[in-house]
This record gives structure tokens, sequence and C-alpha cells, in this order.
């Protein structure tokens, strides 16, 4: 996840407050995170945000596999797990 400074001023600024005052949104980077996406699609980047996110998710997966083929994460047995958090 990356993290960008957005400065906002003028119509943005109040587009954003308004919206939080509705209770549309609860927080600015709500507003802004749904901006993006919005954006995104007006513009064609995605068709569909479920293609993205089934992206991402495939592309952690494959991620995680790698860390556990070279050692770097464990996986845990059903027993493991119970034994671990106290399950019965």
């Amino acid at each position: 996840m990356s993290e960008t400074l957005v400065r906002l001023g003028g119509a943005q600024d109040v587009v954003v407050d308004r919206l939080l005052e509705t209770g549309i949104f609860k927080t600015k980077s709500e507003v802004i995170r749904a901006g993006i996406l919005g954006l995104g699609k007006d513009y064609g980047v995605f068709n569909n945000i479920k293609d993205i996110e089934d992206g991402l998710a495939a592309n952690k997966m494959k991620k995680i596999s790698e860390e556990i083929k070279k050692g770097k994460r464990k996986v845990l047995s059903e027993k493991e797990v119970k034994k671990k958090y106290g399950f019965k």
C-alpha cells in the first residue's frame, strides 16, 4: 500500500466537506478513494472493479505461496491452530 499526501483547497475542499456533512462518507480518505475509483471507471481504466480486486488477490496469494516455499511463512494444520489458540 502506498501513501500519498493530497492538499485540497477551494471547490474541492467544499465538495469533500459537504460529502462528509451528509454522511455519505465518514472520512476525507474515503471520499478521495471513491473519487479515484470513479475517475478510473469514467476514463476506462477498468470495466469492473471486481476484475482489479481479483487480480490483487491473486497477486497476494502468489506472494504468500512464494514466502511459504522460502520458509518465510509457516502453514499450520487445523490441529496446530486449535492448540495455539485454545480451541477444542
